[in-house]
């Protein structure tokens, strides 16, 4: 699991989540190059106090030039081995609530914010497995949430970005696998600022299982030589657990002249609370 002389980029890195997987993957010994809307320069002393080494580039990863600007900055440090696209915002509201803005902005932050920097990293990636001749070495890890999986009423920007980004993370394992590189998306459940108005306050004693410390090391374990056969999976992370999350199955199936007759009798009888959505999921993991 050495990231011994790999370059890193982790974008809402200042706090949270970000935070503890830029200080994971300095450990694993890899250089990070850290993101957030403010300049976060905590993260990058905390690196260096510890023997690592890291550099700080402000920005909003919803703009072009940020992407281009953190692309540009692990190149300078020697190259672009992975990519922890973290960063995010909430604007929670139902639906017949929500603003223009409140939407544009969680879609533009989290799905547009993801493609962004993933884009420059796929074709740096590409370019450099067609000039080598051979696979390179790629990590895309991307943050997708449980919120996609059971449609958050009080969340549909989040949930739609969430989805988008496990989407695009899908998309990028299957077309850049052929290049060396594994993409794949994580579900943490984690007790950050964005988050506190969902899961409270943590507990007065004892360990907390929403800590972020029980979800950077699997993302330096997916940035790592030792997630060499894991491509294109979501896994919801918590606790001191990691759960794989199955692909969506057919149900039933019926032919169009049953219309009337099978499938709505089907829907009588089933609990009108089971939607397309993987809320087991909530339970099991």
């Amino acid at each position: 699991m050495s990231l011994t002389g790999r370059t890193a980029i982790v974008t809402g890195a200042a706090a949270g989540l970000g935070r503890a997987e830029a200080l994971a993957l300095a450990a694993g010994g890899a250089t990070v190059v850290v993101n957030d809307i403010g300049e976060p320069k905590d993260v990058v002393e905390e690196i260096e106090a510890a023997g690592g080494k890291a550099v700080a580039v402000a920005g909003d990863v919803g703009e072009r030039a940020t992407a281009d600007a953190l692309t540009q900055a692990a190149l300078d440090l020697g190259g672009l081995d992975i990519v922890v696209n973290n960063a995010g915002v909430l604007r929670d509201k139902m639906l017949f609530s929500m603003s223009d803005d409140d939407w544009d902005t969680v879609l533009r932050v989290h799905l547009r914010g993801h493609f962004l920097l993933s884009r420059n990293a796929a074709k740096h990636w590409r370019e450099r497995s067609k000039a080598d001749g051979k696979p390179v070495y790629g990590r895309l890890v991307n943050t997708a949430s449980e919120a996609f999986l059971i449609g958050s009423p009080g969340q549909p920007n989040y949930a739609a970005a969430k989805a988008g980004i496990t989407a695009l993370t899908m998309s990028a394992a299957r077309g850049l696998a052929k290049y060396g590189v594994r993409a794949n998306a994580i579900c943490p459940r984690a007790r950050t600022a964005m988050t506190e108005g969902v899961f409270g306050a943590a507990p007065a004693e004892g360990a907390d299982p929403l800590s972020v410390e029980h979800v950077a090391p699997f993302v330096a374990y997916l940035a790592s030589p030792a997630a060499e056969h894991v491509n294109g999976q979501v896994f919801v992370v918590h606790g001191g657990t990691v759960s794989l999350v199955e692909a969506p199955r057919i149900e039933r199936r019926w032919r169009l002249d049953e219309l009337e007759t099978s499938v709505s009798a089907f829907f009588a009888e089933r609990d009108p609370g089971r939607m397309f959505a993987a809320t087991e999921i909530l339970e099991e993991s």
